[in-house]
């Protein structure tokens, strides 16, 4: 009797596991910057932009790389080492595909840093889909992208082509949409990859110097995209990203949108 007991509440867990999954719990936990990783509702894990050993806001524990789990893929929107981070790292210990857009992809394939394999070469407009019931589909992006590589014949560190940053739009398994910007400053097909996608959340950098500032970010927010919720990201880990969620909400003013702070380490369930 006590066997079918445990073996009966062990497959309630599994079946309350699996309703909460189909429900659509997607969670994100925030390591600053725009380093980000994405539970799907399904079980998959994406990083985003994973700058985590370097970046001066990601808490101590998140430095060890292990400590993150189990990762099965991971975005890059271009190749500034803030955003390339531990890419490459994390992809040999989970043998993990790096997704970049097409130059990013040749690069690191022909230095030798990554396999074919590991380095999927895709470009704006075009879309994944890497898991079922998951699409991802990377957009415009106003920035710039090169990449500080070691060249492994050599042992010297150079500059080399990124391809053009982008940003991604993601797809979960329950419709939920997720716009990571990447690092960008305002273009006017904002308005209109909003009114495509219709992204549910965006991830929008608010820094300032290298991408946008509160204002701008404000701005693109409440006359373009007008999501349901937003997070600002990439702010605070350099003098010169001055900007902050505070600026960013006294910009934005009254509006229907819920904007989501996080503190680094710091999940949330959608």
């Amino acid at each position: 009797m006590l066997g079918r007991l445990f073996s009966f509440v062990a497959v309630s867990l599994l079946l309350l596991t699996g309703a909460a999954h189909a429900q659509g719990k997607p969670e994100l936990q925030w390591f600053a910057q725009s380093a980000f990783k994405l539970t799907t509702p399904g079980g998959k894990v994406i990083m985003i932009d994973p700058w985590l050993t370097g970046n001066p806001k990601t808490p101590p524990e998140y430095k060890d790389l292990d400590k993150l789990g189990k990762i099965d893929l991971i975005l890059v929107t271009h190749g500034h080492g803030d955003h390339f981070g531990d890419s490459v790292e994390l992809a040999k210990k989970n043998n993990a595909p790096v997704l970049g857009t097409a130059g990013m992809g040749q690069t690191l394939q022909v230095l030798g840093i990554l396999p074919p394999a590991l380095s999927i070469r895709m470009n704006k407009s075009g879309t994944i889909q890497p898991f079922d019931g998951v699409k991802i589909t990377q957009v415009h992006a106003d920035h710039s992208s090169e990449m500080v590589l070691k060249d492994p014949a050599t042992g010297k560190d150079g500059s080399y082509p990124g391809g053009e940053p982008v940003g991604y739009i993601i797809e979960l398994e329950n419709g939920f949409k997720i716009w990571h910007m990447g690092d960008t400053g305002l273009f006017t097909d904002m308005k209109f990859i909003a009114e495509y996608y219709k992204p549910d959340l965006v991830l929008i950098p608010i820094g300032g110097h290298f991408v946008m500032s509160p204002k701008d970010a404000a701005f693109a927010i409440s006359q373009w995209i007008k999501p349901k919720q937003v997070m600002p990201m990439h702010y605070g880990t350099s003098p010169v990203l001055k900007g902050t969620p505070e600026e960013f909400k006294a910009a934005l003013g009254n509006t229907p949108v819920e904007v989501i702070v996080m503190q680094p380490g710091d999940k949330k369930t959608f």
